[in-house]
C-alpha cells in the first residue's frame, strides 16, 4: 500500500495513454477487446482507465502509471491475487521442461487427481481452455448419455451457439437452435416443473450456475429466518432441483466456472452439499492461467469415448502446473477463511456507509462474502447506469477500480479494505449531494456505461 496516496481532491486522472490505446485498438481489434465486459462500453471513456499494464496482489497499474485496488480480479480467476509468487514459481519450473508435447504429460494425471480430491462429484476429469469449452462439452455429454436433445439452462454459460441463442446476442446462429434450449429463472421450481411437464422425456440436461449473488430459496412452508438455512438445510432450491432431475432422468450440470474453488475447495456443490452429475470449473481453478475442466460421474464422463472433445492445447502444461500450485495454496493458507473475514468486513462497512449517507433508496449490496454485488437504482433525474458511471469515475480518481461487485482475494489485506471504505465514504457523500442538487448526470466526465445483457440481472457481470 506504500504506492497509494489517498487523493481527496476532485481532479480527473491522466488517461492519455489509455485513450490513445483505445483509438489504436478500434482500428485492429473488433470491439477493441477480447472480452465484452472488459471493453470500453463497460468503462467510462474519458474518466477511467481502459487498459491495464500490470498487476501484483490486488493492485493494478494502467498505461499512464495510475495504481488502483482491483475487485474484478480479471473477472474472477485471481483468487490468490495477480502474479502470485507460488503459482509463478510452478509455471517457471514447468516452462523449463516444456509447455506441450506430442504425447500426454504426467501433469494431466496429477492435476486431475488434485481436482478429484477436492470436488464432490468428481470421478474423472477432462481439460479445456475456457469456460465455454467445458459447458459445451457438458451439454454434449448430457445429450449423448440420455439420447435426448433439449437442454434447460439457468444463468450464464458462455459464448457458444447452444446457449447464446437463448439471449438477444444471437447474431449468426441458425434460428433452429432456439428450439433446443429452454430458459429457467433461478429459484423458480414451479417453472422447472412446468418445463419438464411440457417436454416430457425430451430433456437431456439442466445446466445451471448453482449460486450467484442471489441465494437459493428455502423450500420450507415459511422461509426460515436462520442465516445458515440456505447452507445447512436439505430443503433449499438446489436440493429440490437435484431431486427433480434425478426423478426425471435429467443430467444435472453445475456451471461452477465462477463458484468453483471460490465458494469452497469443492465449489458451491460442496458449500451447499448438493452433488450434481457433472460440473464445470475454470477461473479460480488456476489463478488466472487459461484452463477449464469438466468433471463428474465416471459413467457419464466415459461418454467422451464417443463424444468428440479434442484440441491441440487441451493438455498445455503451464496451466496444469498452475492448477496444482493453486489448489495446494488454497488448502495450506486457509484462503477461503481469509476471504470470508475480509469481505464480511467490507460489506458491513458498505452497509454502514449507505445508511450514514441516506442512500438506501439508491444503493444496496447483496450476495455472499465470495461475491458481493451492488444493486443501483435511479429516479426521474438519472438511471442506474448513470449512477454506476459516476461511482466508477469517482472511485477511479481515488484509487479504486469499481466494476459493480467485489471478488475479494487472498491478496486483499485489511489495509486495502479500509482504504476502499474511505473511498466509498467520499464517493457516497458526493452522490448524496448530487441527488440533492439534481445534478448527478452533469457530474459525469466520460461516457455512460452500458448493459451487456438486456434481459437480466446477474448476466451483466459476466464475461
Amino acid at each position: 500500500m506504500d504506492r497509494f496516496q489517498y487523493k481527496r481532491e476532485n481532479i480527473p486522472l491522466n488517461l492519455t495513454n489509455s485513450l490513445n490505446l483505445l483509438d489504436e485498438a478500434k482500428k485492429v481489434v473488433p470491439c477493441a477487446s477480447q472480452t465484452l465486459s472488459k471493453g470500453y462500453t463497460q468503462w467510462s471513456v474519458g474518466a477511467v482507465p481502459l487498459f491495464l499494464e500490470s498487476g501484483k496482489g490486488c493492485e493494478v497499474t494502467d498505461p499512464d502509471g495510475n495504481v488502483f485496488i482491483d475487485y474484478g480480479m480479471g473477472l474472477g480467476p485471481f483468487i490468490l491475487g495477480y502474479s502470485d509468487d507460488d503459482v509463478n514459481l510452478a509455471i517457471k519450473k514447468q516452462l523449463e521442461k516444456g509447455t506441450m508435447f506430442t504425447l500426454p504429460n504426467s501433469l494431466e494425471v496429477e492435476a486431475s487427481k488434485a481436482i478429484i480430491d477436492s470436488v464432490p462429484c468428481a470421478e474423472m476429469v477432462r481439460f479445456g481452455k475456457n469456460g465455454s469449452d467445458a459447458t459445451s462439452a457438458a451439454v454434449k455429454l448430457a445429450r449423448a448419455y440420455t439420447k435426448k436433445d433439449l437442454i434447460i439452462h439457468c444463468g450464464y454459460h458462455g459464448w457458444q451457439d447452444w446457449y447464446i441463442t437463448s439471449t438477444e446476442r444471437d447474431a449468426g446462429i441458425p434460428k433452429v437452435m432456439k428450439k433446443l434450449v429452454l430458459s429457467l429463472q433461478y429459484n423458480d421450481l414451479e417453472g422447472l416443473k412446468t418445463l419438464i411437464s411440457e417436454n416430457k422425456n425430451k430433456i437431456a440436461g439442466l445446466i445451471m450456475e448453482p449460486v450467484g449473488a442471489i441465494k437459493p430459496n428455502c423450500m420450507r412452508e415459511s422461509n426460515c429466518s436462520n442465516a445458515e438455512c440456505n447452507l445447512m438445510c436439505q430443503n433449499n432450491f438446489l436440493h429440490e432441483v437435484r431431486r427433480i432431475t434425478e426423478k426425471n432422468n435429467i443430467v444435472l450440470i453445475f456451471d461452477e466456472l465462477f463458484t468453483g474453488f471460490r465458494w469452497s475447495m469443492g465449489g458451491a456443490s460442496k458449500y451447499f452439499n448438493v452433488i450434481p452429475d457433472l460440473a464445470c470449473f475454470g477461473k479460480a481453478l488456476s489463478n488466472g492461467m487459461p484452463v477449464s475442466c469438466i468433471t463428474g460421474r465416471r459413467e457419464i464422463m466415459n461418454m467422451f469415448e464417443t463424444v468428440f472433445f479434442s484440441f491441440s492445447y487441451g493438455g498445455e502444461t503451464l496451466s496444469l502446473a498452475a492448477i496444482i500450485a493453486t489448489i495446494n495454496k488454497l488448502k495450506e493458507c486457509n484462503v477461503h477463511e481469509h476471504i470470508e473475514n475480509e469481505s464480511t468486513f467490507l460489506v458491513n462497512g458498505i452497509n454502514r456507509l449507505i445508511l450514514e449517507h441516506k442512500l438506501e433508496e439508491y444503493i444496496s449490496i447483496f450476495g455472499y462474502p465470495f461475491k458481493s454485488v451492488f444493486k443501483l437504482s435511479g429516479n426521474k433525474d438519472f438511471n442506474p447506469l448513470e449512477l454506476k458511471t459516476l461511482i466508477q469515475q469517482e472511485c477511479a480518481k481515488r484509487g479504486v477500480l469499481f466494476i459493480g461487485y467485489h471478488l475479494v482475494s487472498y491478496s486483499h489485506k485489511r489495509e486495502h479494505i479500509e482504504f476502499t471504505l474511505q473511498v466509498y465514504d467520499e464517493v457516497f457523500s458526493l452522490v448524496r449531494s448530487a441527488i440533492k442538487n439534481n445534478n448527478l448526470v452533469e457530474l459525469i466526465e466520460g461516457t455512460v456505461v452500458t448493459q451487456i445483457f438486456k434481459n437480466v440481472g446477474d448476466r451483466s457481470i459476466k464475461d
